[in-house]
């Protein structure tokens, strides 16, 4: 599967680039209000259909979405490698395996296999997200995370050990964005917020709608000194209700 000219230009930092003129689509029907409140009426009405379907689905009683797809690339720096291992220490919350190549710089990458699962939280009222990466040479990685709907931004995800962020959400170019604005630890009940030298980066996530019903992911972290330290790039579709 090859990756679409959409996916082509997420080297750029996704909040520097105009926003579009909204879209002219019907309406969606919505089931789930949660992420249409985070953004601006202009923002929402921009999205793709497809978009912003998948983003008012209402999950109730601990219904699951699944999604397939693969990974068409993971690609990070010498500092991208150290932030991966350090964070092996909160549960492994970033992937861990870069694209497979030959010794040959003409040798193709090769494509792993990916599973993302969507849960209700129905003890928090959130989502709950589970990514499976397979691996070529080991077992899958499987990394867990939970989305709540609170903080100061009115979204933020908890990734284990007390460890979370807090996120704002828009649109850039017809594709929705989530954006982390502060880290966090849990202590003891009190939540401490972490200082800027204290974090990767900034993260970005963004989901872009592709044809034939499938939507492209992609993860960066922008640190301000050592620049681009992680991006992965994926493909996925809907199989399972």
């Amino acid at each position: 599967m090859r990756a679409p000219a959409v996916a082509a230009e997420v080297l750029r930092r996704p909040d520097t680039q105009a926003r579009p003129e909204p879209s002219s689509e019907p309406r969606v029907e919505l089931g789930d209000l949660r992420f249409r409140a985070l953004m601006t009426e202009e923002d929402w009405a921009s999205l793709p259909f497809g978009i912003r379907r998948r983003f008012s689905k209402r999950l109730t009683g601990g219904e699951t979405i699944v999604y397939a797809g693969e990974i068409l690339e993971t690609r990070m720096s010498r500092a991208g490698w150290w932030l991966i291992q350090a964070a092996r220490l909160i549960g492994g919350p970033l992937p861990v395996t870069r694209n497979i190549q030959g010794r040959s710089t003409r040798a193709p990458i090769i494509h792993v296999a990916s599973v993302v699962t969507v849960t209700e939280d129905m003890a928090a009222g959130g989502q709950i997200w589970t990514r499976l990466y397979a691996r070529r040479k080991a077992f899958p990685q499987v990394i867990h995370s939970c989305k709540r709907f609170a903080g100061p931004t009115g979204l933020e995800e908890y990734v284990g050990r007390g460890v979370g962020l807090t996120l704002t959400v828009y649109a850039r170019d017809g594709a929705l964005v989530f954006r982390s604005n502060n880290y966090f630890l849990e202590l003891f009940g009190r939540r401490l917020f972490l200082p800027e030298w204290l974090t990767p980066g900034t993260l970005y996530v963004t989901h872009a709608e592709l044809p034939d019903g499938k939507f492209s992911f992609t993860l960066q972290i922008f640190h301000p000194r050592f620049g681009l330290l992680l991006r992965q790039m994926a493909i996925f579709r809907e199989i399972a209700p």
